[in-house]
């Protein structure tokens, strides 16, 4: 199975187009394999009391060290702590000239299997420090299906490799390609359940890593009609169907805030509907994803330094987009509606001026005293038109506030909801699928502060909090009677340091995980 190139974006402004990067091959082989011929053998090794410890799954390995592959490592400087990588000659008898052992940090509790995102962040450290290698054999502990997709996942997504723009491509001199291939070590590589793990993990880790090559793209070659072109394609090759709503069907619907944020721009706006459905759902979910294509502030234009990542601000868009794509290719039984609402927020003769006021899809007035808190605005239409169709719940995701990230930090995302059942359900799937969030509140003393002389609700109200009032501002857009969730996930979408684990820098793909795992649960009748 073969993690290829995804569509390449339409380019409105390079002289030649612009690919996406082919990305790591995923493989099964016998447990055999570690003896197979491979240019590196990746080895688990845990942090044990009285040091390092070889990781089932190693044990050709091992052997062919005479059983003493710990103590080398030990020698070497290896402790087995998390994200830890050690290389060394393989001994006589492997068939691979190298060895790479990757700390998995503490042994796992008696009669316990390893921590699924401890794999997974050991095989996306692998892969990455493979860059440029043809073939590795990932030796490590797939002693279940769950095991075995974690580790798939973590070596395609940790091998990502965003090169579009460098001259060169990936094998040039600007840097090197991804790992090549991934042949994963299992017992039974033709067991039914194995393979069908390998392949959920790679339809998850491709749309993951398309969600990735949207954010990094830069925003003069991805505008709102663009991204709606690239959504377009998608649906129609996994057969969802698509509805785009371009600036005049926006107008003849009333769609203000939408609207409203794109008004500035050279780029008009897009609400692009997916509708991914299966005969036999019983349940619908609708996501509704913050498609901000670039974000300047509009009038109350960003200061210095905080534009330059600002391409990132259509993640919650693309981790939408992903999501839908992905419960088509796993055929799941559940009807999936996602919601892009894409608009570019410039300042211009044409802009919304802070002091305007926007009557929204929904019909309620809003003075827009801030016009970089532009986020809730286009949301608050796309939600409205979301809850028309009466879905289970929907869940919004979206880059939406700072004030999130200085409460949670950059690699957190906040969960606020109407319903606490659904936001204790996406927070335990967040943690289950290795995607830190944490469950907020929705304080209803905060909305007085959204009090406006002039409309129905301001766009902005109390400064401490701000996340949260951000959160209340959509409820506000929420139909009566419907479960809804509001994903904040300003601080991970977009890493601006180093790796880590198998999250890049750059766009990381943050919530598309949960939002499959969520619509897996759903068409499995485990939310209720």
């Amino acid at each position: 199975m073969r993690l290829g190139p995804v569509d390449p974006i339409p380019s409105a402004t390079t002289q030649r187009k612009r690919e996406f990067t082919t990305v790591t091959a995923l493989t099964l082989k016998p447990a055999a394999a570690a003896g197979q011929r491979a240019d590196v053998i990746v080895v688990g090794v845990a942090k044990g009391a009285k040091g390092p410890v070889v990781a089932p799954g190693a044990a050709v390995v091992d052997e062919a060290f005479g059983g003493k592959l710990a103590a080398v490592l030990e020698t070497l400087g290896a402790s087995g702590g998390e994200g830890e990588t050690t290389k060394l000659p393989a001994a006589d008898g492997l068939k691979a000239p190298v060895v790479l052992a990757v700390g998995l940090g503490g042994l796992p509790e008696k009669d316990e299997a390893y921590d699924e995102d401890a794999l997974r962040r050991a095989a996306g450290v692998a892969a990455r420090a493979l860059a440029g290698t043809k073939k590795a054999v990932f030796a490590l502990p797939a002693e279940n299906d769950e095991a075995v997709s974690a580790i798939a996942e973590g070596a395609a997504l940790g091998g990502y490799v965003f090169d579009a723009y460098k001259e060169n491509g990936e094998d040039g001199k600007n840097g090197k390609g991804p790992l090549g291939e991934a042949a994963i070590a299992v017992d039974k590589p033709r067991d039914k359940a194995v393979k069908a793990a390998l392949e959920r993990a790679v339809a998850v880790a491709e749309e993951v890593n398309r969600s990735r090559d949207l954010i990094n793209t830069p925003p003069n070659d991805l505008t709102p009609e663009a991204f709606a072109a690239v959504a377009s394609a998608a649906a129609k090759e996994h057969g969802i169907k698509v509805q785009v709503l371009d600036e005049k069907a926006l107008a003849k619907g009333g769609y203000g805030g939408i609207l409203g944020v794109g008004a500035g721009s050279d780029a008009p706006p897009r609400l692009v509907k997916l509708a991914y459905t299966h005969p036999k759902a019983k349940k619908s979910l609708a996501f509704v994803g913050k498609g901000i294509t670039y974000d300047s502030g509009g009038i109350s234009l960003k200061p210095a330094g905080h534009n330059e990542t600002m391409k990132c601000d259509m993640s919650g868009a693309a981790a939408v987009f992903a999501a839908v794509v992905s419960a088509a290719r796993l055929g799941l039984e559940v009807n999936v509606t996602g919601w892009l609402a894409l608009a570019e927020n410039m300042p211009s003769g044409t802009a919304t001026r802070p002091g305007d006021v926007l009557r929204m899809y929904s019909g309620k007035t809003v003075e827009v005293l801030n016009t970089d808190a532009e986020g809730r605005l286009v949301l608050a239409d796309a939600l409205w038109k979301a809850s028309e169709a009466k879905p289970d719940a929907i869940v919004d995701v979206a880059t939406l506030t700072g004030a999130m990230m200085m409460a949670l930090g950059s690699r957190t995302f906040g969960i606020m909801a109407n319903d606490d059942a659904l936001r204790t359900s996406i927070h335990e799937i967040a943690e289950e699928v290795g995607e830190a969030s944490w469950p907020m509140p929705l304080p209803k003393h905060l909305q007085k502060g959204m009090e406006s002389p002039t409309a129905d609700i301001a766009n902005m109200g109390e400064r401490m909090g701000g996340g949260l009032v951000a959160g209340l501002f959509l409820q506000e857009f929420v139909g009566e009677g419907i479960s809804w969730a509001h994903l904040d996930i300003a601080g991970p979408a977009y890493n601006e340091s180093a790796p880590y684990g198998y999250t890049p820098k750059g766009g990381t793909g943050s919530a598309v995980r949960t939002l499959v795992r969520l619509a897996e649960r759903t068409a499995a009748g485990d939310l209720g």
